[in-house]
């Protein structure tokens, strides 16, 4: 793969804040709670070289929590120029260990450990407490951790208290550098937000200016100046985010993109004919389509290792588009729906497992045979963001609002050996949960629901005969953004009426079952 020039960047915002992250599983919340009050954020490891981080030219500085101890010599420490900055810094959890660590406190392991829910004292009045706590209330808070700050650095004083922190919350007001023990960024602190706005907004100076309008308009610019001349191809899914990327990058550059739709015969019901009416028709973007059914399903047959799946899918895909764009005589971009959380989840800043869970994402591009460049102009959203580009572009709210779909498509909701039998009666049950769910007015209130045919056979009865045929699991989440979820919870009134009817209508199923699995931080997509 080549990499692309680097070309100035053009402004996404003036108000910029950089979150360095030290492995905390909640990282992604502080950015969230950020981007909701208007303000653009991103996350780097705490290790980001220093030149970097001053060509950023954030507003402010946020420490992320993390599971490392400030006591252990080699835990990670802040690059010193964010305290030599002149400029804001908030400390979240280990954040405020290491800064208090780094600018001449101390900090000891404890006896008494702080984990869920905690009270916290507040003692004197603060700038980030202002118009959220007043001295003298005991307030709910979020709490993880085991070390705790014994002494304060020159110019801090403690603003609150907890039961297992001291120095619970703490503030130099002149470098306006702060430190809060617990949690902000998680709903278990009612009030944590605005604490975060209160940094942000009153602390920093920041005017919550960045809306979704402005990051479009940012984008063409960027997109346009990056490619020139060139010409793009993009591979289209019919998911919501290379659909919003393929439009995006047309409203940029328009017939220099081409996009390349590659049916490997693992999609939903009626989706293929979906993405070429909506693409071809009503954007008139320039589409190759693409039916490999028969070499996918070919390849496929008799294997059961869901990795193995994945890999042969992934593989067959690069060869399939590579195929066909030099039919097209290549291109000098490849443009990709690369999304923050994927490019988050896919660096493992503090060495965790995020390399083996994000194996099917595509987040580095494709092989150095291909040679070209990468535009993405996603990698700075979340999901929930794409979805609000999606409709300030006019993408249908079929595609912009569609649950999220993995690449390997109903490969991974077939365990066991692949067939074109399991794939029909996936397909049927499957669209039957969604019309339900439609038709109940709740499709926009799950983030993610599919059927899953399970490698089993039950004996059944139905009428006066006894059947032996597939089983089928059902599954919904609720989510904001795709970092966690939790299971939706349908009545059972629902549920016998989805069951009912994919027993009766779907020949070869006698059997359904719900699962209620919930979602911990960790990958994109349910499988």
């Amino acid at each position: 793969m080549i990499q692309s020039k680097k070309l100035p960047d053009l402004e996404v915002t003036a108000d910029r804040v950089l979150i360095l992250d030290f492995g905390s599983q909640v990282t992604q919340l502080i950015a969230r709670r950020l981007r909701e009050c208007g303000v653009y954020c991103e996350i780097w490891p705490y290790s980001a070289d220093p030149v970097r981080i001053r060509a950023f030219n954030p507003r402010a500085f946020i420490l992320s929590g993390g599971p490392a101890s400030v006591t252990e010599g080699d835990s990670p420490r802040a690059p010193q120029e964010v305290f030599d900055a002149g400029l804001p810094v908030l400390g979240i959890c280990y954040g405020e260990q290491t800064m208090c660590a780094q600018l001449g406190g101390e900090v000891k392991g404890s006896d008494h450990r702080e984990f869920g829910r905690a009270y916290l004292d507040v003692k004197e009045p603060c700038a980030l407490f202002r118009g959220v706590w007043s001295p003298g209330a005991r307030e709910q808070v979020w709490m993880s951790h085991g070390d705790r700050v014994t002494r304060l650095p020159p110019g801090f004083r403690v603003v609150a208290t907890s039961e297992g922190a001291p120095f619970a919350a703490i503030a130099d007001d002149h470098r306006r550098f702060y430190g809060v023990q617990f949690h902000p960024e998680v709903v278990h602190t009612p009030h944590g937000a605005q604490l975060l706005r209160n940094f942000t907004h009153a602390i920093a100076g920041c005017t919550g200016s960045w809306t979704m309008a402005g990051f479009r308009d940012t984008q063409i610019a960027r997109i346009r100046e990056d490619v020139g001349g060139g010409r793009v191809i993009c591979g289209l899914s019919g998911g919501v985010d290379s659909s919003v990327a393929a439009v995006l990058i047309h409203e940029a550059i328009g017939d220099q993109l081409t996009c390349i739709f590659v049916d490997h015969g693992l999609l939903r019901a009626g989706e293929a004919e979906e993405v070429v009416h909506t693409f071809r028709d009503r954007f008139n973007i320039r589409l190759v389509h693409r039916d490999a059914s028969a070499l996918f399903l070919g390849a496929l047959e008799g294997v059961t290792d869901p990795e193995v799946k994945r890999k042969t899918i992934g593989r067959l895909f690069i060869d399939v588009f590579d195929e066909e764009a030099h039919k097209l005589g290549g291109a000098d971009w490849l443009a990709q729906g690369t999304l923050y959380p994927d490019v988050i989840e896919s660096v493992s800043f503090t060495g965790g497992p995020s390399v083996t869970i994000k194996s099917h994402h595509n987040v580095g591009g494709l092989p150095e045979h291909m040679r070209m460049r990468l535009v993405e102009p996603l990698r700075e959203l979340f999901k929930d963001e794409v979805r609000a580009l999606g409709r300030e572009l006019g993408v249908p709210e079929t595609i912009v609002g569609r649950h999220p779909f993995p690449g390997p498509g109903l490969a991974i909701r077939i365990p066991g050996a692949i067939t074109r039998e399991k794939l029909d009666l996936l397909r049927r049950a499957d669209a039957v949960f969604l019309e339900e769910i439609r038709n109940a007015g709740l499709y926009n209130a799950i983030w993610q629901a599919f059927a899953v045919l399970l490698p089993v056979r039950t004996v059944g009865v139905m009428g006066d005969g006894r059947t032996y045929d597939m089983a089928c699991a059902l599954r919904a989440v609720t989510s904001t953004d795709g970092m966690t979820a939790d299971v939706y919870p349908f009545d059972i009134a629902f549920l016998t009426r989805v069951a009912n009817r994919i027993v009766n209508e779907v020949r070869g199923i006698n059997r359904v079952t719900y699962d209620i699995t919930s979602k911990p931080p960790g990958t994109i997509e349910w499988e």
